[in-house]
């Protein structure tokens, strides 16, 4: 679904992505890792076209994306849940989801399946978005990135400031979306037990590089979670 390919990015003179190659398939949770400082947030925002890359390529279904703009790639079918959920706090929960169908061809309508799986927002269509707690903006955001249609969804630190109880109904829409088949997930997470229990492939980030990658059964053994700790 999505190939990553020799891929540097500089802030000034700091070299911050260092030919980064890695590749998302379809129908597979695969979790990028790492400590703060690393490079996780520039490679999202390279992959949108936020930033632009100063070299190598992405790819999305075989198509070469590296420099299309952010609404070129959203209407391919990238979708981004950022860090820190980032809804519209002053529009209603129906306009916030419709933002996702600005991708989408005049008179798409929203997918029954947003509700489906984050139930809560069906109840609340008519609430403003910065009057949900930390979890409903959570599942307001993931929701708003569904509408778009997407065939690879990036998802940014899903967990942070989340309750358990709406970790879990998250992971479980993870897990219900991969295992439809025709969906790419690209989870970013410090919370190593909620990345474990949903990668099917990991990749290890250290000073803009991936250092190790492998299959998600295989975290512990490889010593992951010792790597992200010192």
């Amino acid at each position: 679904m999505l190939t990553v390919s020799g891929l540097n990015q500089y802030y000034g003179g700091s070299h911050i992505l260092r030919k980064l190659g890695f590749e998302v398939p379809a129908g597979r949770v695969t979790a990028l890792l790492g400590r703060n400082g690393v490079g996780k947030t520039t490679l999202l925002r390279c992959l949108m076209g936020l930033v632009p890359a100063r070299s190598g390529q992405i790819s999305l279904e075989a198509k070469d994306i590296t420099h299309l703009s952010s609404h070129e790639r959203a209407r391919l079918g990238l979708a981004y849940v950022p860090q820190g959920r980032e809804v519209f706090p002053r529009l209603t929960v129906a306009e916030n989801l419709q933002m996702g169908l600005a991708a989408r061809p005049r008179g798409a309508s929203l997918p029954e399946r947003i509700f489906e799986l984050f139930p809560v927002l069906r109840q609340m269509l008519g609430r403003r978005g910065g009057d949900l707690s930390g979890g409903q903006q959570q599942q307001l955001a993931i929701g708003r990135a569904l509408a778009t249609g997407p065939r690879l969804l990036i998802l940014d630190e899903p967990t942070e400031g989340i309750q358990p109880s709406v970790i879990k109904d998250i992971e479980r829409a993870i897990r219900l979306l991969a295992s439809e088949g025709d969906m790419a997930i690209l989870l970013v997470e410090q919370y190593y037990d909620f990345a474990r229990s949903l990668a099917d492939h990991y990749l290890l980030m250290e000073r803009g590089e991936i250092i190790r990658r492998g299959l998600g059964a295989d975290m512990d053994r490889d010593g992951v979670a010792g790597l992200l700790a010192v």
